[in-house]
């Protein structure tokens, strides 16, 4: 039997909404600008290591080189290396986390470091970077401003790329997406069809228009992503949602267990978005408890021969910026 093809409505938009990063160079862009400013944001924790050459060449080639980028903020987000000298170093401007968000509850993971880095930044197109990226290029940000600034009808794009994974066996080309193929995705097709033409929706490198930005909530750990598609096709609908191929990604690889908690967390993440559209009758789900089993350790349990370990895996939601009302103040780290 002949597996049937794309959706009619997916096959569409990805048709129209797809484009290559190498449509454009950083000139054509700068030219393009109209006098729409542009920041780069930036989420580090413990990003020592790959922070200083990701900053200094978007500095070098689209600040100094080429005015693209007017802005570029780095948010250490409770480092304990020196991800912020580094950083600041290469030409960021570096802002705490906890400094922005002051005064407003405390909360955990990459989302609200991209909350902050929202509130900290000036532009009026903003673009996410990853702090973990091993041989950065900035067609990477290149990629994710085209759409933005040659078409005012896109409001928000998403990257998408080859994600090498090494093992044992060697390299798997695609093998890096691992959330994405096994909870991410399911969830779009089964729920959210409209969304199931991304190719990679929880990719973290994106941009989009400060006011739809400033529009929605971000969810304070591994969710973020995935409900931020979900609430910007609710909030701009999808002919207004793009993404830009932006080659191959390097970056750290997370163990399995760490995987498994990311993606509990986006499940419980969908189903606060469920809730939102009356598809499921509670808030939560009947636990956000995840148990998790590991070999060796001195905890072992009789007869199981593994520890066990209990995580919360909850999420928090900072609310949208626009509805905050304390002004958000960002000195330097």
């Amino acid at each position: 039997m002949t597996p049937p093809n794309a959706a009619p409505v997916v096959e569409a938009w990805t048709a129209y909404r797809t484009a290559d990063a190498g449509q454009w160079n950083a000139r054509q862009l700068a030219e393009a600008k109209r006098g729409t400013t542009v920041s780069v944001v930036i989420p580090a924790r413990n990003e020592q290591e790959t922070i200083g050459a990701i900053v200094a060449t978007i500095h070098r080639q689209l600040v100094t080189e080429v005015q693209l980028v007017d802005e570029i903020v780095v948010v250490d987000s409770r480092s304990t290396d020196a991800t912020a000298e580094v950083a600041a170093r290469a030409g960021a401007r570096v802002v705490d986390q906890d400094e922005v968000t002051s005064g407003l509850p405390r909360m955990d993971g990459k989302g609200d470091a991209l909350w902050a880095g929202l509130a900290a930044s000036t532009g009026d197109v903003v673009a996410f970077v990853d702090g973990d990226l091993r041989d950065f290029s900035s067609t990477f940000v290149i990629g994710l401003l085209g759409p933005l600034l040659t078409d005012r009808s896109v409001e928000f794009v998403k990257g998408f790329y080859h994600r090498p994974l090494a093992g044992a066996a060697g390299v798997e080309a695609d093998g890096g997406g691992r959330v994405t193929e096994i909870s991410a995705r399911p969830l779009l097709n089964l729920f959210w069809p409209e969304l199931a033409g991304f190719v990679q929706p929880l990719a973290g490198e994106y941009a989009g228009r400060r006011t739809t930005l400033e529009a929605i909530p971000f969810v304070s750990g591994y969710g973020v992503e995935i409900a931020m598609l979900i609430d910007l096709l609710d909030h701009v609908g999808p002919a207004a949602l793009a993404q830009v191929d932006l080659g191959e990604r390097h970056h750290r690889h997370q163990n399995l267990a760490a995987l498994g908690r990311m993606s509990a967390q986006i499940m419980v993440t969908a189903w606060s978005r469920l809730y939102h559209r009356g598809l499921v009758t509670e808030p939560l789900p009947p636990t956000t408890m995840l148990t998790q089993f590991s070999r060796g350790g001195d905890d072992q349990l009789p007869h199981l021969n593994r520890q066990v370990s209990v995580a919360d895996i909850g999420v928090q939601e900072r609310p949208p910026l626009t509805t905050v009302a304390q002004t958000v103040t960002a000195p330097a780290a």
